[in-house]
């Protein structure tokens, strides 16, 4: 175990990515279920934190770390970093930190991917199933 990185830091990083998000959103004209898989994994993400803290205090079955950095990774790590600061819960492990950060920056590279291909493709990144609903 090793010291808590500054919450200043996971807050500083929230905060980014809540301006740069909506701004990238309008900006590139990105389909609807871009915000809508973040806001869904993110709810999930700090579920699964919250669950997992719950666990870890009661000496139960705990969520492996593995599913929390994949939550991550697809999309849920605003709702863990979140969950990480509000439950105290999985900041001092370095190894694990490590990675959780990993998945942060890969999550970011894949978005500003997604972003590009917005912007230089319009309509490729729409879902032909959401579309025949009217939703893009």
């Amino acid at each position: 175990m090793s010291k808590p990185l500054p919450s200043a830091l996971s807050w500083t990083v929230l905060c980014g990515f809540a301006v740069a998000f909506p701004v990238a959103y309008v900006a590139a004209d990105l389909p609807l279920w871009i915000p809508a898989l973040y806001l869904a994994m993110s709810i999930g993400g700090f579920a699964a934190y919250g669950v997992d803290k719950s666990a870890a205090k009661a000496g139960r079955g705990r969520v492996s770390e593995q599913t929390l950095l994949t939550v991550g990774l697809l999309g849920g790590w605003p709702g863990a970093l979140i969950a990480q600061q509000v439950f105290r819960h999985k900041t001092r492990k370095r190894s694990f930190r490590r990675m959780f950060w990993f998945t942060i920056l890969i999550n970011v590279a894949v978005l500003s991917g997604l972003v590009y291909v917005a912007v230089t493709e319009p309509g490729v990144l729409d879902l032909p199933f959401l579309t025949s609903f009217g939703v893009t």
